[in-house]
């Protein structure tokens, strides 16, 4: 038997052997000949029929617009277009900070900073945090798995941070796991029992997002199974409905009444409201300063959502950097900015953008889609190369049953912890010991447009017209 099994594995290495012989001296005139008949019908084919008449279609109209036209087609139906916008939005990187290095000097990397955050600090409650990241809303069953939520749940406790339940369904592995809990109080029948709402370190009534704005959904029960239907307290075969309105006929006095509600029933933690951030932001935050909110939670055009509409994603709302300025600078002329917390998300993925926000007026950041690929780490292996990452973290994922949630949390955790980091070296390098110290007068920008816009000095100028 051994002398068979001897003679079968010689026989297998003495055909790789040959194989690889093939290969190694064949692959020249292989090659040659696949570039010859490649050339040739690239090089003579008239254009109506070569292959490159889809370079100036795909310019013409370019790529993702293209093939999404393709899936309308095939379809018929609204694309649900996942993680929001891919058009390029005005941004952050045109601003810089100005670094301390004669007068004031830098801060020791020795010397501690202090990045804690109070959010509604008028209210009988006022939710503290180590760290101005928040993780955000990014729902159960509706969005993201079970594990995936768990392992949000586990990073934010470990950072001393909160984490937003999103308009899915709630679990109480989560709540248990968690320290400081944000409930968002969505156009749902779930997620609103009475324990939920006594739970909250703070709530957030939602009546918009970045990407979706204040549109809702219909989830049929085939992309909606699993636990996550018992959990939301849906029937066999009933849709999952997000609507559009908290109540029918809807009006602002509805929403004050709601708004005085929950911080009765809650005993007084913070009660915000989350937004898009649109043409009229001004108007917005003066109804949402009319309901008696003591926090507003502003969401750049730039932001992303697990489905929604292109033309939503794409063709509403304002960048990011002109609604935390038109935000900020809003609620400083009415006198309410020691009063009412603003929370700002929206294509804000790395320290640099965290930390530009805070000195333009946000007193926390939304953190998203940056910590959702970050939780997912090295797990998205699972899913590459012929499915797309997201499938890892997605309920309905294919792979979502083997994320893992102790690597998933430890993965958000050193996310959290090396970009707070990393923003504490910035303040240092600023001269600064405290978050508190941040502000606008901090910040120069290579772009003269963005530069008079936010009112902060043009590179190309003098500082304070020294120089001339």
């Amino acid at each position: 038997m051994a002398d068979i099994l001897s003679y079968i594995t010689f026989g297998i290495v003495v055909f790789l052997f040959v194989v690889f012989l093939i290969v190694i001296f064949s692959w020249r005139p292989i090659m040659k000949m696949i570039v010859r008949q490649t050339g040739k019908i690239i090089f003579t084919d008239s254009y109506q029929e070569n292959i490159i008449e889809m370079m100036p279609g795909f310019k013409h109209m370019g790529i993702q617009n293209a093939l999404e036209n393709n899936l309308r087609t095939e379809s018929g139906d609204v694309l649900h277009r996942p993680l929001g916008s891919s058009k390029t939005w005005p941004h952050l990187d045109p601003i810089t900070f100005i670094p301390a290095q004669t007068s004031p000097f830098a801060v020791s990397s020795e010397d501690e900073v202090d990045v804690s955050v109070t959010i509604g600090p008028k209210a009988k409650k006022p939710m503290k945090i180590d760290i101005p990241l928040m993780i955000s809303g990014m729902a159960y069953g509706v969005g993201v798995s079970k594990e995936v939520r768990l392992s949000f749940a586990q990073a934010a406790n470990k950072t001393g941070t909160a984490v937003n339940s999103g308009e899915g369904g709630i679990l109480q592995e989560e709540l248990d796991a968690a320290g400081k809990y944000i409930l968002q109080f969505s156009k749902t029948e779930w997620g609103k029992d009475e324990k939920f709402i006594k739970r909250a370190d703070m709530i957030e009534i939602k009546l918009g997002q970045g990407a979706k704005l204040a549109m809702g959904a219909k989830i049929s029960p085939k992309n909606l199974t699993g636990r996550a239907r018992e959990v939301m307290g849906l029937k066999k075969d009933e849709d999952a409905i997000i609507h559009e309105h908290f109540f029918e006929n809807q009006t602002l006095k509805d929403l004050k009444e709601l708004v005085d509600e929950l911080r009765d029933q809650s005993g007084g933690v913070p009660i915000g409201a989350k937004m898009g951030a649109g043409g009229k932001i001004e108007e917005d935050i003066d109804h949402l300063l009319e309901m008696g909110v003591d926090y507003i939670a502003v969401d750049g055009g730039q932001a992303a959502t697990h489905a929604g509409a292109p033309v939503l994603a794409d063709d509403f709302g304002i960048p990011t950097l002109h609604a935390v300025v038109r935000a900020s600078n809003h609620l400083k002329r009415r006198k309410v900015k020691d009063r009412v917390s603003l929370v700002v998300s929206g294509g804000l993925v790395i320290p640099g953008h965290f930390l530009k926000v805070l000195a333009l007026g946000a007193d926390a950041v939304y953190v998203g889609s940056a910590i959702l690929f970050a939780t997912a780490h090295s797990q998205v292996t699972k899913a590459l190369p012929f499915e797309p990452p997201t499938q890892v973290v997605w309920n309905e994922g294919k792979y979502s049953h083997q994320f893992k949630v102790e690597d998933g949390a430890k993965s958000a955790e050193k996310f959290l912890n090396a970009s707070i980091e990393e923003m504490k070296t910035a303040l240092r390098a600023m001269g600064k010991r405290s978050l508190k110290e941040l502000s606008r007068k901090d910040l120069t920008s290579y772009d003269e447009l963005t530069a008079r816009m936010i009112g902060i000095p043009y590179t190309f100028q003098p500082l304070g017209g020294k120089g001339k």
